[in-house]
């Protein structure tokens, strides 16, 4: 297949991220005349460049300073452990160019064209292309079909007065030459939760400040407390179910005023980190002449064939949402991209929807909470068992925190799967495999399991929880 005369290619991609690439892969092994046009400063997308794998070193980095701090109980001697903070950025620096390299050579590997350039909508099959400033003249692009990959970016700013004082966000704090003496943390989700402990174990006065009653809502109360628990204990100032007034700089100390508890408080650090979120980075795309619909915060309308109100424009990855996960945003790429070569092929599964958050212990779940099943009717059993009793993890002195399953109370199939505790991100796919399998408690139960691993603490809630139900035979 190829380009009708009319068109320029079968399929422009919008956006060289995660998403995009995915698309363009899938679009291009299918035969399809495909082009990428990348309109950010880096080419790699948000996990790459200030996301997953930039955050994930410099948290790693973290907890090894934490272990060797902390080594006495194993009966290590450390002597004062000296944090060298410009050397984990340049470490972090260093592995980020060698990912994001690796996608360049991705992108330019001749299977489909690549160009940097933004990219609006002038009509619904027209591109109006302006490249950047080494080559100023704009040009147009004609396709036949479209994806829209092109993620999202930091979310405004809910009160006027943080637009004066000069936050960091999750982009900047990435390009620190050096730690802050203290700082605030406005926000309490998965970017919130990880910088501020990675701040707090380099030695940083943190102080969060969550609106909701827990931080990592995305999770059942009683895993994102194991969290706040640690939390407290490392020495981080958390402040949950509160609203904020107003913000202020002066000098060196930037003030932010909230309500807690019915009162006024007010808390001042060297930097505030501002981590309330990001949203679709589709305003300036020029939606609307395209004929594609958009929520009010600016995510592309999608069905399950990741099709939008235009029927021959597609959309991938956080521009679209409902998850900004990069696992998602691949397979959602896939799912457009074998619609785009054979229409209504393929549509996105979100059984296994997976979210893991790194802090330490990390949280992770996979399906269902009993959060999410409470709000949506679905019938389910839930049972636990903690680490602080479990072989491995005592032995490991990692005792904080549970694994917890959820089945059908009838059939006894696993329907979601949580973890708090020490490598729950790892631990995580064992649940992922089973359900992926529809697999049961009993059957789960019946698996063998090595001794002493961490692996093995999921069979005590699926034994628990296959006595529980009684199946006919």
């Amino acid at each position: 297949m190829s380009a009708q005369s009319k068109y320029d290619f079968d399929v422009a991609v919008i956006g060289g991220g995660s998403g995009g690439y995915a698309v363009a892969r899938t679009t291009a092994s299918a035969g399809l005349k495909t082009v990428v046009i990348e309109g950010g400063e880096q080419v790699g997308g948000l996990c790459i460049l200030r996301g997953c794998m930039p955050t994930k070193a410099l948290l790693y980095m973290a907890e090894v300073a934490h272990m060797v701090k902390h080594s006495a109980p194993f009966g290590v001697r450390a002597a004062r452990v000296g944090l060298d903070f410009k050397k984990a950025m340049a470490r972090k620096n260093l592995l980020i160019k060698d990912f994001a390299d690796y996608r360049v050579q991705q992108l330019n590997s001749g299977k489909f064209k690549f160009i940097r350039a933004n990219a609006k909508f002038r009509d619904s099959h027209t591109l109006e292309l302006t490249p950047f400033p080494a080559d100023p003249k704009p040009s147009t692009l004609r396709a036949k079909q479209f994806v829209i990959a092109t993620g999202s970016v930091v979310a405004p700013s809910p009160l006027c007065d943080l637009d004066h004082i000069n936050c960091l966000n999750s982009d900047s704090a990435l390009s620190l030459k050096k730690l802050p003496k203290s700082l605030i943390v406005l926000g309490g989700g998965p970017t919130a939760s990880e910088f501020a402990q990675f701040f707090a174990r380099f030695g940083v006065r943190v102080t969060m400040i969550q609106r909701s009653p827990h931080i990592l809502h995305y999770f059942d109360a009683d895993a994102s407390s194991v969290v706040e628990t640690v939390f407290r204990r490392e020495g981080i100032r958390l402040f949950t179910r509160t609203r904020l007034l107003k913000a202020k700089c002066k000098g060196k100390s930037k003030t932010i005023w909230f309500e807690h508890n019915g009162e006024t408080v007010s808390v001042s650090a060297e930097e505030v980190l501002f981590a309330l979120g990001r949203v679709p980075n589709t305003a300036s795309l020029g939606l609307e002449n395209a004929g594609v619909r958009t929520a009010s915060n600016g995510t592309v309308i999608a069905n399950e064939f990741m099709q939008t109100s235009a029927p021959h424009i597609y959309t991938a990855g956080d521009c679209t949402g409902p998850h900004e996960i990069v696992h998602i945003a691949i397979h959602q790429g896939e799912v457009a991209g074998r619609n785009i070569a054979n229409p209504n092929s393929a549509s996105t599964d979100y059984r296994l929807i997976i979210l893991v958050v790194f802090t330490d212990p990390q949280l992770a779940f996979v399906g269902l909470t009993e959060t999410a099943a409470k709000a949506q009717g679905i019938p389910f059993i839930s049972a636990s068992y903690p680490f602080n009793d479990h072989g491995k993890s005592i032995i490991m002195n990692a005792m904080d925190g549970f694994v917890k399953l959820l089945a059908d109370p009838k059939s006894g199939e696993i329907i979601g799967g949580q973890c708090a505790g020490p490598m729950g991100g790892d631990l995580i796919h064992e649940v992922v495999a089973a359900m992926a399998k529809r697999m049961t408690v009993h059957e789960l139960a019946a698996m063998p399991h090595y001794h002493p691993t961490l692996a093995e603490i999921w069979t005590y809630p699926a034994e628990e929880l296959a006595d529980r139900i009684k199946l006919k035979t």
